[in-house]
């Protein structure tokens, strides 16, 4: 137990060191590049340890995997990486001057090589794969992914073009080369790449993973056929990789999907990009994820904060909709700035989600239920105030303000439940022992004060809340709003039930 405290401690330490370092300038300066990283080391668990029995509820911690990342390049890309780097990403709008037309394709010197065609609607594939259930599903994954895509950017209802993409999945690169399938001029490429309506990928070390590429490397062609270009960095591969990440059952493809555990997504991997640089104190702020840039862009690490962020402005119920909006936009020469624009009016509550989604994020993470309703309180009155904490949702603004070096009394009462399966847990306040989540009892309600006005720039308190359990007294630090939740699992909480009642008073 003291072990994962200590674990826990050093990570929010690592946080609070990295958003310091953004603080001095607004959170807004250049990132610092990184070494590029090939290959990230397998997947480690972050549920209980051996000692402390894990929470009765569907894990989120899968088998030990070691995600395989891809790197996107276009045409007018910058030269080809080194073997030992990542290719670098695409420029962030498509060249006004297409590329050449693709020579025709001989289908007898294809067949010679004992490359495979397969064609559907929307998807001619070429393949040296054994034709498996998985590799003939491709083409028809491939024509469900079409009208999904077209739906997300708007363009359902809409009169559809002919759009025909020729995809090549390759196992031995030889042979692609000798059939006359990947042509000389196409940069070294460790996984992925798209040009106009053709697009190659590599082999994987699982059927999702290739299924993966292929929706991906899918959606860049579909956004270069449909906008011509494919956004700035960020939006382009945050983009592509959120609808790439997908679900896949009795045939069915359902692009948008957020990992409930890494057993669906095998070699995906981009939750742990995210985890490993915060616990290496190597954090993103939304302003330094816009300003991603080919050069440190083309690092692994780099995919992982482009499908967080999209995933966090699409999961959220609050940003949703203006992110659904942005394809409209793609063609405005300052894209990042029309950004910026639609979120004007809430940015600093965003930026401050943001860096709570971030600090805890994990597979199955409910932005639903975790949703921060930003409300001022009001100063406590002389009698005190009794507030009700829902334990199925995360922080809860109470309505009450609290002064800086004013000592305050929270008493909590009542009985909850913590977990349904395999039976229900009940849990009061002070949490149960026998289960820790980030160092704490599961349950235990804490408290943080949220600053008015807030600067978007600073750590936020939510990332550093005050153990209250049963009850406690607390002199804040800062004038502010109390907020309170119960400790759990950010994707944990769809199984919790009832509230506490919580007297709060002035001493």
């Amino acid at each position: 137990m003291m072990a994962k405290m200590r674990r826990r401690t050093l990570f929010h330490f690592a946080i609070a060191l990295a958003w310091v370092s953004l603080a001095s300038g607004c959170g807004g300066e250049t990132p610092v590049a990184r070494k590029p990283v090939e290959q990230p080391p397998a997947e480690h668990p972050r549920a209980a340890s051996a000692s402390q029995p894990a929470k009765p509820k569907p894990s989120v911690v899968a088998p030990t995997v070691a995600p395989d990342l891809t790197a996107k390049v276009s045409p007018l890309a910058s030269p080809p990486a080194t073997a030992s780097e990542p290719a670098p990403a695409s420029p962030t709008q498509k060249a006004a001057v297409a590329a050449p037309a693709p020579p025709p394709i001989d289908d007898e010197r294809v067949a010679a090589q004992g490359i495979h065609k397969l064609a559907s609607k929307h998807l001619t594939l070429y393949t040296d794969l054994p034709l498996d259930d998985e590799v003939k599903a491709l083409p028809d994954a491939f024509d469900q992914a079409y009208p999904q895509w077209r739906a997300y950017v708007g363009l359902a209802g809409r009169e559809a073009a002919p759009w025909h993409v020729v995809g090549r999945l390759m196992n031995d690169e030889a042979k692609f080369r000798a059939a006359g399938l990947l042509p000389d001029d196409l940069p070294e490429f460790p996984n992925g790449y798209t040009r106009d309506n053709e697009i190659w990928w590599r082999e994987q070390q699982s059927a999702y993973y290739r299924r993966h590429l292929m929706l991906h490397e899918g959606t860049h062609s579909f956004m270069y056929a449909h906008f011509g270009t494919c956004g700035p960095a960020w939006y382009m591969e945050g983009l592509a990789e959120l609808l790439g990440t997908h679900s896949f059952a009795g045939g069915k493809v359902k692009l948008d999907v957020f990992p409930v555990n890494r057993d669906d997504v095998p070699y995906w991997g981009r939750v742990k990009l995210v985890r490993d640089d915060i616990d290496a104190g190597r954090t993103l702020s939304l302003e330094q994820v816009l300003r991603l840039e080919p050069g440190l862009y083309s690092t692994v690490e780099s995919y992982g904060w482009c499908w967080a962020t999209a995933a966090f402005l699409d999961g959220h119920p609050r940003y949703r909709e203006r992110f659904r909006r942005l394809p409209a936009e793609l063609q405005n020469p300052d894209f990042n700035a029309r950004v910026k624009a639609a979120f004007a009016s809430d940015w600093s509550d965003l930026n401050e989600e943001w860096q709570c989604f971030t600090a805890d994020l994990e597979y199955g993470y409910d932005l639903e239920r975790n949703v921060i309703e930003f409300a001022p309180g009001e100063p406590l009155s002389a009698g005190g105030a009794q507030v009700n904490v829902a334990v199925e949702r995360g922080w809860q603004a109470t309505g009450l303000r609290l002064e800086a070096g004013k000592t305050y009394r929270l008493a909590a009462s009542g009985r909850f439940q913590i977990a349904s399966k395999p039976r229900v847990w009940r849990c009061e306040a002070n949490g149960i022992t026998i289960r820790y989540h980030g160092g704490r009892p599961l349950g235990m309600l804490l408290a943080a004060v949220h600053p008015e006005p807030y600067d978007a720039a600073c750590i936020s308190s939510f990332l550093s809340p005050i153990e209250i359990g049963l009850g406690a007294e607390w002199t804040p630090t800062e004038s502010g709003t109390l907020y309170l939740r119960i400790n759990d699992s950010p994707a944990e909480l769809a199984d919790n039930a009832g509230s506490l009642q919580v007297q709060v008073s002035a001493e």
